[in-house]
C-alpha cells in the first residue's frame, strides 16, 4: 500500500493532499484506506502537497458598478458555456515579467483558453477571448471579470457584444466576487512555481510549466467538487 501511495504522489507531482490521494485509490486502484491512514503514510514518507500561500483578503467597500455584476457569486453552471471567469495575473518567475490571461467555464472548471504576454494590455485579454470564441463559438454566454482597464475598455467590451457575450464584473477591489479564477490562478503559482527551488528561471522555461500545468489541470488534476474527476472527464459526460 505504501508503495502504491509513494507512485500515486510522484505521479501527480507531490499536488495532492490526502484526501484526494484517498480518492485515488479507490478510482484507480480500488483500494479503500480511512483519510488518516492515508494522511499518515503521506507524512511518514514526507509526501505532503505544497501548502497554498493564504491570500491576505481585501477590505470590502462601496464602488461604482462598470457592468453589473450577473453573477453575484453564484460560481455553479448547468451546462458548459454558460458562465466563464476571466482575471490577468503575473508570473514573476523568469528573467522578465510575464503576464497569464485566463477564461474558465464554471461548468467543470475546464480552462477555455489562455494567453501569455509580456505586458499587461488590452490585446493579452482580446487575444484570450478571440481564442475561447473559437474553441467553443458559445452563445450568450456570461463572461466574469474585475474591473480592471483591460475588462472596462471599449474594445474589449465591444468584442464581447459583437459576438454576443454577456459581460460581467465584480464590484471594484473584491477579490472574492471572482473567487474561482483567482483560486485557479494561486493553485498555478503553489503548485507550479513555489516548489522551484531556483529563485529565477529563463522566460521559456515559465512558459513551458505554465503549458503542462494546463495540461495536468484539465486531463488529471482531479477536484472535489467535480466528484473526484478532473474537468475534461466530468465535461465528457455531456459531450
Amino acid at each position: 500500500i505504501e508503495k502504491i501511495i509513494i507512485q500515486v504522489c510522484k505521479a501527480h507531482y507531490f499536488r495532492y493532499g490526502h484526501r484526494k490521494i484517498k480518492a485515488v485509490l479507490k478510482r484507480k486502484f480500488n483500494i479503500t484506506l480511512n483519510r488518516k491512514t492515508v494522511q499518515k503514510i503521506m507524512r511518514k514518507y514526507d509526501l505532503q502537497c505544497q501548502v497554498k500561500v493564504k491570500r491576505q483578503n481585501y477590505i470590502n467597500g462601496v464602488s461604482n458598478i462598470v457592468v453589473k455584476n450577473l453573477l453575484q457569486r453564484r460560481f455553479t453552471a448547468t451546462k458548459p458555456n454558460e458562465k466563464w471567469v476571466t482575471d490577468i495575473t503575473y508570473l514573476p518567475y523568469g528573467s522578465t515579467m510575464l503576464y497569464l490571461s485566463t477564461i474558465i467555464d464554471l461548468y467543470n472548471n475546464e480552462i477555455v483558453a489562455y494567453t501569455i504576454g509580456t505586458n499587461q494590455d488590452v490585446s493579452l485579454g482580446i487575444d484570450t477571448l478571440k481564442s475561447a470564441i473559437v474553441k467553443r463559438n458559445p452563445q450568450e454566454v456570461i463572461l466574469h471579470s474585475d474591473q480592471g482597464s483591460v475588462y472596462t475598455s471599449y474594445e474589449y467590451q465591444n468584442l464581447a457584444k459583437e459576438k454576443g457575450i454577456i459581460t460581467s464584473m465584480s464590484r471594484k477591489g473584491n477579490c472574492h466576487d471572482n473567487a474561482v479564477i483567482e483560486s485557479f490562478h494561486s493553485s498555478l503559482k503553489s503548485e507550479g512555481f513555489n516548489t522551484l527551488r531556483r529563485t529565477s528561471i529563463s522566460n521559456f522555461k515559465v512558459v513551458q510549466i505554465v503549458n503542462q500545468y494546463m495540461y495536468f489541470y484539465n486531463q488529471i488534476r482531479i477536484q472535489a467538487k467535480l466528484n473526484y474527476q478532473s474537468p475534461i472527464e466530468f465535461g465528457e459526460q455531456v459531450a
